[in-house]
C-alpha cells in the first residue's frame, strides 16, 4: 500500500482542494496532518478556515508541527498539508540554519514514510518567482527547494497545480 504523491504549484494554486479531494476519494475517513503553527491573527484565521472546511468532511485530524512520526497512521490515506509550514517550523527553531533544518526533515520524512500508508504530500513552488532581496527569505526558498526535490525523487507520483489545474508531472 505505500505510496508517496507529492502536489506542489504556487500560492492560492488549487493544491490543498486537489489534495483533499483525491484523499477522500481513497478513503471514507483519511487522516488530515496539519502542520502549521499559528503564526499571526490573519494566519489563524486561515487556519479556522481550513478546519472549517474539513469539519463537514470525515477527517481524522492531528495537528504535528515538527514530528509527524511519532504518529502511527499505518495503512491509512494521509494528507500532510503542508511541507512549506512543515520546513518553516525547522527552520525557524534551528534559527534558520538551512543545513541543519534540511537534514532534520529529511531524517523526519524518512521515518515518516517507513510506515505502509498512502501519503499525500502538499507542498509549495516558491522559487518559481523572483529572488528576495531579503537573506533569510533567499535562505528559505533555497531550504524548500531542495527538500521539494528530495520528497519528488522519492514520489511515486508529483502533481503540479496550475490555476486550479492538476498537471502529472510524474
Amino acid at each position: 500500500m505505500r505510496k508517496i504523491h507529492l502536489i506542489t504549484g504556487g500560492q492560492r494554486s488549487g493544491k490543498s482542494s486537489h489534495a483533499e479531494k483525491l484523499a477522500l476519494s481513497l478513503a471514507e475517513k483519511p487522516i488530515y496532518l496539519a502542520t502549521s503553527r499559528v503564526w499571526d491573527e490573519e494566519h489563524r484565521q486561515r487556519i479556522a478556515l481550513h478546519k472549517a472546511n474539513r469539519a463537514a468532511q470525515s477527517w481524522i485530524n492531528i495537528e504535528e508541527e515538527k514530528f509527524m512520526s511519532t504518529h502511527d497512521v499505518s495503512n491509512q490515506v494521509v494528507l500532510i498539508d503542508c511541507i512549506t509550514l512543515w520546513a518553516t517550523n525547522f527552520f525557524y527553531d534551528l534559527d534558520s540554519d538551512v543545513s541543519a533544518s534540511l537534514e532534520g526533515l529529511k531524517a523526519e520524512f524518512d521515518k515518516l514514510t517507513q510506515q505502509d500508508a498512502h501519503f499525500i504530500f502538499v507542498t509549495n513552488e516558491i522559487g518559481m518567482g523572483e529572488m528576495s532581496i531579503n537573506t533569510i527569505q533567499r535562505k528559505f526558498a533555497d531550504l524548500q527547494g531542495w527538500l521539494n526535490q528530495y520528497i519528488a525523487q522519492r514520489a511515486d507520483e508529483v502533481t503540479l497545480m496550475v490555476s486550479g489545474i492538476p498537471v502529472k508531472i510524474k
